[in-house]
């Protein structure tokens, strides 16, 4: 044609053609699957915008699937918003959807594996090329007169013109069927992976046989119901996968499926499911949701935001019939019903999280170890559900390092007169247990949370006191100075401790403090120690050292502070110290000793040694010393 125009596939678009293109997955019924679900995304885009404008719907909204066996074609039509050539261009050739380079990335080599990837990164298209060796898309935007025709062999380039086939609307995809995809103009294999994979889809599926003028008759593939309108004890396990899999595109079943009706002030339906991996996207700068609305069973937006970000994780959808389907989503977002929702969907789901870590502790790791990082960023960011977070919040702890405790048994373990909830953060375990922070708390049997994720620097700065009955608990880091376990009640274990102070000690701090200068911002005598020399300390009020590093890796501050350099006066090295700083002819050893002992902390710290040339000779001196 005069007006047909060629294009290159943008860069990745063609990596993902060139695996399908090689037959890289097995279960080739995936390509089925991902064309009746875009025909169904269609479908409920212009479905939507009728809600706004009536006129727009004319007929019945529909997806029909017919054969050629003669010249082996497979064609799938719907009637849905249809594209015009633009986002043909954009849509399906040279603009790489966000998804597509993540995918490539995320190939495993396992066939059975990677085939879950197709629809999760948004290449369905292209998997039409796993079973055709040519590709057309007819195409005709609901709004517009003319329609577009896109072709390609799935080699470095397509073609778009104009088409003299005139469509009413929506979008016709044939597929020229390689020599191995036969079965895919058999009806009943089409039927099978319509019953699959499609059978919950709310329109209608219809196979037009190829002579229908012969008598034959129109055959529905599927049920064309809402899944989520039924009664729980009508709909299977394999129903409740299959609708997991068309909705989330992950693989495997849903770790959790929450399925309700709930009437009273508010009246809705969600069928919501906790997935057993983690979504490629779960920690995406953007921190999308994935929890879609429906009004009347109506799609009207994913993008409402209809559960807080640290629920990102889950994927399905809200039905309510208290919205007017005419309603536009600009005041959606300020709805006083859809806040109600949020609400109680959020109460819902952790309810559910909460009653599993009940019934099963196991169980719930396993969901724990997945999302718990994500689940506690709601602890930074809404103080409406922070209560009920932290009742299904899991830590490890001095006294449970390699089994998660709950708060309530954290607090069950509290020491009389304990009145604070003490942790410290670090990047492992075991790192956190070598700390020397920890010696104290150990000798007076005080448990402290370990606390290893990155958000976790985060929320214990804005939390409030956490509620446990009449009792309030303060969450307090133990590498501050200020930190005081002289009410903690004494026992046997403990009545060896003696208190310290600065006396006879005071003359050997002034010479600490001007040695190291401003290397420090002071030192003091450590409340903390009970074996180590040193330890490294921040005031109160002061940012705690780990999310200082965290904030200067992300660019967020321009420098780190000085800390507090702790001694322990019971120490035999400090107490060496102490008797020879005033000794001029070794004055200049313990000066090197001090300074061998600050970077000694803050390699504990994970602190830069801002001298690492020195601190070497200083080391080598003391060896051959």
């Amino acid at each position: 044609m005069s007006n047909e125009q060629q294009f290159n596939f943008d860069v990745e678009v063609g990596k993902i053609l060139n695996l399908m293109i090689n037959s890289l997955y097995t279960n080739k019924d995936v390509a089925l699957r991902e064309l009746v679900s875009n025909a169904s995304d269609a479908c409920d885009k212009l479905r939507y915008l009728a809600a706004q404008n009536p006129d727009l719907l004319q007929d019945e909204l529909k997806i029909s699937l017919t054969t050629n066996k003669a010249k082996k074609l497979l064609i799938i039509q719907d009637n849905g918003l249809g594209m015009n050539r633009e986002e043909l261009i954009q849509n399906l050739g040279t603009i790489a959807r966000s998804g597509t380079e993540n995918f490539v990335k995320s190939l495993t080599g396992d066939k059975q594996k990677d085939v879950q990837l197709i629809g999760q990164f948004g290449v369905g298209f292209y998997s039409s090329f796993m079973i055709a060796d040519k590709v057309e898309v007819l195409s005709r935007k609901f709004d517009e007169e003319k329609t577009f025709k896109w072709e390609s062999d799935g080699s470095s380039n397509f073609k778009i013109s104009e088409s003299e086939e005139n469509l009413n609307r929506g979008t016709k995809i044939t597929l020229h069927l390689k020599e191995d995809a036969s079965d895919f103009c058999d009806r009943f294999h089409i039927k099978h992976v319509i019953q699959t994979y499609s059978d919950h889809i709310n329109f209608k599926i219809e196979f037009i046989p190829e002579n229908l003028e012969a008598g034959a008759k129109i055959e529905a593939l599927n049920a064309a119901s809402a899944l989520w309108v039924k009664d729980k004890s009508e709909i299977t396990a394999e129903q409740y996968q299959s609708f997991f899999k068309h909705i989330s595109h992950l693989p495997g079943e849903p770790f959790m499926v929450i399925h309700n009706k709930a009437e009273g002030l508010v009246s809705y339906t969600n069928l919501l499911f906790v997935p057993a991996t983690k979504p490629f996207d779960l920690f995406h700068p953007d921190r999308k949701t994935s929890v879609k609305l429906y009004v009347k069973k109506v799609f009207i937006s994913e993008e409402l935001n209809l559960v807080p970000s640290c629920l990102r994780f889950l994927r399905g959808l809200v039905d309510s019939d208290d919205l007017p389907l005419n309603i536009s989503r600009e005041n959606l977002q300020h709805s006083l019903v859809l806040d109600k929702i949020r609400k109680s969907l959020v109460n819902k789901v952790l309810s559910e999280l909460k009653k599993k870590a009940s019934e099963s502790l196991d169980e719930y790791l396993k969901f724990w170890n997945n999302f718990g990082a994500v689940l506690k960023e709601g602890l930074c960011e809404s103080s409406e559900f922070r209560e009920k977070i932290f009742e299904i919040c899991l830590f490890n702890s001095s006294k449970s390092p390699d089994k998660l405790i709950s708060l309530a048994e954290y607090l069950d373990r509290a020491k009389p007169g304990q009145d604070k909830i003490y942790f410290l953060t670090g990047e492992t375990v075991d790192k956190i247990k070598s700390s020397p922070q920890l010696e104290v708390f150990s000798q007076k049997d005080v448990e402290v949370l370990f606390l290893i994720d990155a958000v976790d620097e985060f929320w214990v700065t804005v939390v409030m006191p956490y509620k446990a009955g009449n009792s309030q608990w303060e969450f307090q880091s133990i590498n501050r100075h200020d930190v005081d376990l002289g009410a903690v009640e004494k026992t046997e274990k403990t009545e060896e401790i003696k208190d310290v102070t600065n006396s006879g000690f005071e003359g050997l701090i002034n010479f600490i403090k001007e040695t190291l200068g401003d290397k420090i911002k002071d030192a003091r005598i450590s409340k903390k120690l009970t074996n180590s020399p040193v330890c490294l300390a921040v005031n109160a009020g002061s940012m705690d050292i780990r999310l200082e590093r965290f904030l200067l890796e992300q660019k967020q501050i321009q420098s780190g502070t000085t800390k507090i350099f702790e001694i322990n006066p019971a120490n035999k090295i400090i107490k060496d110290l102490n008797e020879n700083y005033s000794d001029e002819i070794k004055k200049i050893a313990v000066q090197d000793k001090i300074e061998t002992l600050f970077d000694l902390a803050c390699i504990i710290e994970d602190e830069p040694i801002k001298d690492a040339k020195d601190f070497s000779r200083r080391l080598q001196d003391l060896m051959s010393n």
